[in-house]
């Protein structure tokens, strides 16, 4: 078991306030708040880092089925698209678009598309998210 940790701080309220999330290892230390999750302030925002989450997790667990499977070399390269709808007062999470482009030898399309399936069904990021998740594949073998 493993147990990560990232801490946020809130100074202020509502729309005039201003974040900070940071996270233990480092790897993440930046503002947030109305201006960079709705406006195009420098900074970041909870989508942003799930996008980023769900991208590198899928994207390692890809790599690791495909090692399972037998296959040695290839690069992955995986965007994703978190959307954020207006609900009711709030805001809902409704999906998250995977986008997987990938260079694998030794491999055909429908194993490889059967491979990238799997790991999108279990990824632990994938298992965490309540929303609609798609995944697109661009192969070359």
């Amino acid at each position: 078991m493993t147990v990560n940790t990232a801490s946020a701080k809130y100074e202020g309220l509502g729309k005039d306030g201003k974040g900070h999330v940071a996270t233990k290892s480092g790897a993440l230390d930046a503002p947030y708040g109305f201006n960079t999750r709705f406006e195009d302030d420098p900074g970041t925002n909870p989508e942003e880092m799930i996008a980023a989450a769900h991208a590198s997790c899928f994207t390692m667990a890809t790599s690791f089925a495909l090692a399972k499977a037998g296959h040695e070399q290839g690069t992955l390269d995986t965007t994703c698209d978190v959307t954020l709808e207006k609900d009711g007062d709030g805001f809902t999470v409704t999906k998250s678009a995977l986008k997987l482009s990938a260079n694998v030898s030794g491999i055909s399309q429908s194993e490889f598309e059967e491979i990238a399936a799997g790991a999108k069904e279990n990824c632990p990021i994938s298992k965490l998210l309540n929303c609609e998740i798609t995944l697109e594949t661009t192969f070359e073998g």
